[in-house]
């Protein structure tokens, strides 16, 4: 039933250009082997879903690079319809945090990144999928950003993305991914940032159409599930608002029930390298918001959270096959609900990428090899597809 599933590159360490196509060598040709075995479709084409850093991108655009590695995903048969262009620089082994919305969208830095995948992904991608770039959402809440350097800057990138689309005759368009405390973070912020765009494109006679055509919605079904929003009510107010998905980020949260009043057992999933926001709704369905794990359980925060607390959600990706130990379990169940829209909405979306990137980083009972994992998640997205579609 799905048409294109992929992975995302996120999960492999590498910021040269060099690194990115050897991991591509190492991983993504091992899953692709274990995936067709186990579907017995030999014969297919694999999607990569390219993750490349601001230095890799400008790498691959030197000399002779896109081209050679255009042959090899022809070899291989292999093709890319799809780049993630959320995080700018390292994203393993050190301090990433909030610093994973630096340089935001206020700044010259994150336009010339993102114009350098555009005119990547215009060369890669096939002409009947078009070509998508998930991006963040605008900025960090603390940042206090300027928003009208932030419209000013995505409407450059939607005049880039209307250019090459012609150009190319491949439909492409960008992403914005709303996440926990970002700019923008759920349904509501998300059509009022839209709104707000368009009011600022209208002061100034700018046409609206390449807004809607080019800048879209990254659907990220952790995030979303986090603000304990509905999959059909969230997809449905989105596209009935008239914006775009341009991407579904297949991906599973942590949760924890409160009854017990345990929220110290979240300390297992303080680690270092990623931003954890714990949300927390209580029996009303108010929902309480960390920065991070350490900020959940500082004193300060633990004043904030009642009696009446029922479940916290964080933001820590759990593998979308298999569930954590009790008494955690996941919000698996939005990407289900999301599968499930999608197939009775077939024209929603048809770009969907898995995008577990804490491999590195779970708990030693999650822990496998990482073509294996790659591989069960894979076929289970397209098993949970298929039930879904038959049902």
């Amino acid at each position: 039933m799905l048409e294109h599933l992929c992975y995302c590159t996120n999960i492999h360490p590498a910021e040269s250009w060099e690194e990115t196509l050897a991991a591509l060598k190492k991983h993504s040709l091992t899953v692709r082997d274990k995936v067709l075995a186990a579907t017995r479709n030999h014969e297919a084409s694999y999607p990569i879903g390219l993750r490349l850093s601001a230095r890799a991108a400008q790498e691959l655009l030197k000399g002779e690079n896109l081209a050679d590695f255009k042959y090899w995903l022809y070899s291989e048969s292999l093709y890319v319809y799809t780049i993630n262009g959320f995080p700018y620089g390292a994203f393993h082994n050190t301090r990433v945090k909030e610093n994973v919305y630096k340089p935001d969208w206020t700044t010259i830095e994150r336009l010339t990144y993102t114009t350098d995948l555009i005119s990547i992904i215009a060369e890669l991608a096939p002409k009947s999928i078009g070509g998508s770039v998930s991006t963040l959402p605008g900025s960090f809440k603390e940042f206090d950003a300027d928003e009208t350097k932030i419209f000013a800057n995505l409407y450059a990138t939607a005049r880039l993305l209307e250019t090459l689309s012609h150009l190319h005759e491949k439909d492409l368009h960008l992403g914005l991914e709303p996440e926990p405390l970002g700019h923008f973070e759920n349904t509501e912020e998300t059509l009022d940032f839209f709104e707000r765009f368009d009011t600022w494109a209208t002061s100034k006679n700018l046409p609206l159409g390449i807004i809607y055509r080019r800048i879209g919605i990254n659907y990220d079904t952790c995030h979303f599930a986090l603000q304990y929003e509905d999959a059909d009510i969230a997809l449905k107010k989105l596209t009935q608002a008239g914006l775009r998905i341009s991407k579904v980020h297949l991906s599973n949260a942590l949760e924890l029930d409160l009854e017990s009043n345990n929220l110290k057992l979240i300390q297992k999933f303080n680690e270092p390298t990623y931003l954890h926001q714990v949300i927390i709704q209580d029996e009303k369905q108010n929902i309480t918001k960390h920065k991070d794990i350490q900020d959940a359980l500082s004193p300060d925060h633990r004043s904030l959270i009642t009696d009446h607390a029922r479940s916290a959600r964080i933001h820590f990706h759990i593998p979308l096959h298999a569930e954590p130990e009790s008494p955690f379990s996941s919000t698996i169940q939005h990407t289900i609900d999301t599968l499930r829209y999608l197939t009775d909405n077939p024209g929603t979306c048809s770009h969907l990428e898995m995008e577990t990137y804490t491999w590195g980083v779970l708990p030693a009972e999650l822990q496998a090899p990482i073509e294996d994992q790659l591989t069960a998640e894979h076929l289970w997205v397209l098993e949970t597809a298929e039930n879904a579609y038959l049902t």
